[in-house]
């Protein structure tokens, strides 16, 4: 068995609730303190395993989108943290701001991707 989409003609793809259900918990991530993007991540791989079509695709899609900004918001915590270390000396006071708003962007960018996903999702898009 491979790990691609099964498309079949004339029918909806199961695991659509669950890829609706993952994206609204991607975008209500920031109000919780990114609590229920985690929430989302394991919704995103339980419905995986029986979705089909686009459903499965939005869920793939859910799954490298968490891992992609998890991965880039841990690199942008170690530059903040080592310019927080070289504020002491006053030479890491622009890199410190730098990294915060890159991070900002990021988490905006996130959020903006997820409502696009769930919008493609609505409208039978792909993600």
């Amino acid at each position: 068995m491979t790990n691609e989409p099964i498309f079949q003609p004339g029918r909806d793809g199961q695991g659509k609730p669950a890829a609706l259900i993952a994206w609204v918990l991607y975008i209500l991530s920031i109000p919780s303190a990114n609590v229920l993007v985690l929430v989302g991540l394991v919704v995103a791989y339980a419905g995986r395993g029986s979705a089909t079509g686009l459903a499965r695709q939005h869920l793939d899609a859910q799954i490298v989108l968490f891992w992609s900004v998890f991965w880039w918001t841990i690199a942008l915590w170690v530059l903040i943290a080592i310019s927080v270390a070289m504020s002491f000396v006053l030479i890491g006071i622009p890199f410190l701001i730098v990294f915060w708003v890159l991070w900002f962007l990021l988490s905006v960018w996130f959020t903006v991707k997820s409502v696009i996903g769930l919008l493609n999702l609505v409208s039978d898009k792909p993600a």
